[in-house]
């Protein structure tokens, strides 16, 4: 069968509003806590983990509810249209509380922003499972990757284009047209998706596809209808990957001593990962404007440039592992990240290299991410695959939640600076666990096309 790369491109403008939201959310929302409010570094922290725990309740929970409701618009949309127009309003308001320097009023719209953003998040990734027949699914989840890159990049440049506006009765930063621009954004992306994709009607056409293709290659058994499939239930925890295996249809076995071994340390070594790259991808706006005093959103030219390298390595890394096994290229990776952390630890400002140096920790975070989630289903083949998908992404948001936190003390109490010997730590530490992954470490099976090496799990 042939992915219908349209259909699939108009899928996946959900998940490019979603990662729009959440590039401003990132590095904006801790500008405004400490500039306009004057919030100390752990408060901030505390503050920017809550979408992290808000987000263990709320995506597996909606995404249970969107799996059980059925309406003329059909399961995901009725979630996705109402969690947009909220999370647009909310999102709105929250520049307004900034301008308007209340507190109250924005910790309120700061909390229905991310209640709106869970509303829907679950509900968009599970929208391609639900349309997509199974066998194409891994070349969808590409497509849907390089959207939300879309989205990211977007909101990127705009920062960079609108964050030198300032209000001229305070001084102050004003991010009402940088907001305004990403909200347009992500109602235009989400009309356009309400618009052209009619849940019920496309899971038809759907099926009369996988119909045809079937009486055309009655050889072929791999190909199921969506409801055959089993479309997203279940799969709360990694949407994006439903129908890729279906090792449920049968008691799960017990996972070897040996292998659980190799489990548990991978499953440590994700979290001391995240915790190192989250704590940057946190902090790095701030540390930029305070250690390199870079003004006016001239650190997001540093993040895009990551961006850009991460997506523009997916191809190669995926040739590499398939050479090398998936253990080697993720220490590679890790080493590649430490190496660039411990540079920019003695960097006192800003220069133009810099950028290549953030290009490199793109590369070395693909290299991690392509990688460790196979890694996990592998070790966990025969057992339960969903058990520890969940626990996958238990381990990732947990970091997120610690992270910001922790670090936010050191930044407060210590200095500034102590940002990337902290993650150069907690890279280090991975790098020792991951020495001690002695299983899941066979060599990829080459992809069927270069647009599958996108199909990855942040």
């Amino acid at each position: 069968m042939k992915l219908n790369y349209r259909r699939t491109i108009l899928i996946g403008l959900a998940f490019l509003s979603i990662s729009a939201f959440w590039q401003t959310y990132d590095n904006i929302i801790p500008l405004m806590l400490q500039n306009t409010f004057g919030l100390k570094e752990t408060v901030t922290g505390s503050l920017m983990a809550m979408d992290n725990v808000l987000a263990l309740f709320l995506l597996p929970l909606l995404g249970s509810i969107s799996d059980r409701v059925d309406t003329k618009l059909g399961r995901r949309m009725p979630f996705i249209a109402a969690g947009t127009v909220l999370a647009v309003s909310f999102y709105i308001l929250i520049a307004l509380a900034d301008r308007a320097a209340s507190l109250p009023l924005f910790l309120i719209v700061l909390f229905g922003a991310l209640i709106s953003m869970g509303l829907y998040r679950s509900p968009a990734v599970a929208l391609m499972p639900d349309l997509t027949p199974n066998v194409l699914r891994s070349k969808a989840n590409a497509v849907i990757n390089l959207m939300g890159t879309v989205g990211a990049v977007y909101a990127l440049v705009m920062i960079r284009l609108l964050s030198g506006r300032t209000l001229s009765s305070t001084g102050r930063t004003d991010y009402l047209p940088l907001f305004g621009s990403v909200a347009l954004l992500m109602v235009v992306a989400v009309a356009v998706l309400l618009l052209t994709i009619r849940e019920h009607r496309v899971k038809q056409q759907v099926n009369e596809e996988i119909r045809l293709y079937r009486q055309a290659h009655p050889e072929d058994t791999e190909v199921q209808t969506i409801e055959d499939a089993g479309s997203a239930k279940g799969t709360a925890a990694s949407p994006q990957k439903a129908g890729k295996d279906r090792a449920g249809t049968r008691p799960a076995a017990a996972m070897p001593a040996d292998v659980k071994r190799s489990m548990i340390f991978l499953l440590l070594s994700i979290f001391l990962w995240f915790t190192a790259y989250n704590a940057v991808t946190t902090a790095f706006s701030r540390y930029a404007e305070n250690v390199w005093q870079m003004r006016n959103g001239g650190y997001a030219s540093c993040l895009l440039v990551a961006t850009l390298a991460a997506v523009a390595s997916y191809i190669p890394i995926g040739h590499i592992s398939s050479r090398i096994g998936r253990k080697r290229t993720i220490l590679i990776g890790i080493v590649l990240m430490l190496l660039c952390y411990m540079t920019a630890a003695f960097v006192t400002e800003y220069a133009f290299w810099l950028n290549f140096l953030f290009g490199l920790i793109g590369i070395g975070w693909a290299a991690i991410n392509v990688n460790s989630y196979p890694m996990v289903v592998e070790m966990s083949r025969g057992a339960d695959i969903g058990k520890f998908t969940g626990t996958y992404y238990t381990f990732s948001m947990a970091a997120q939640i610690f992270t910001p936190v922790f670090s936010g003390f050191l930044l407060e109490h210590v200095s500034y600076r102590t940002l990337f010997p902290y993650a150069l730590l907690f890279s280090a530490a991975a790098l020792l666990t991951m020495t001690q992954v002695r299983h899941g470490d066979i060599r990829p099976a080459k992809k069927s096309s270069a647009l599958e090496s996108f199909d990855v799990d942040d």
